[in-house]
């Protein structure tokens, strides 16, 4: 299950389930994954962006992301 989204600064998208693991069939280019990412993610799955170099993401709303 997906709990945690991040979409880096070159537009590659990591997610990860609740223990923490890569779910790698939801990795990949933005615009590649972005439909099933919206269309599988529950609603209480954390969506972020990564684009600086602070030391954590920056949480988003879901429709923003």
């Amino acid at each position: 299950m997906i709990k945690a989204i991040i979409r880096l600064k070159n537009d590659m998208v990591m997610v990860f389930d609740a223990e923490g693991e890569q779910v790698p069939e939801y990795q990949g280019q933005y615009e590649d994954v972005k439909g099933s990412i919206l269309r599988d993610a529950p609603l209480d799955a954390v969506f972020t962006h990564w684009f600086g170099y602070d030391a954590e993401p920056e949480t988003i709303c879901r429709e923003g992301w």
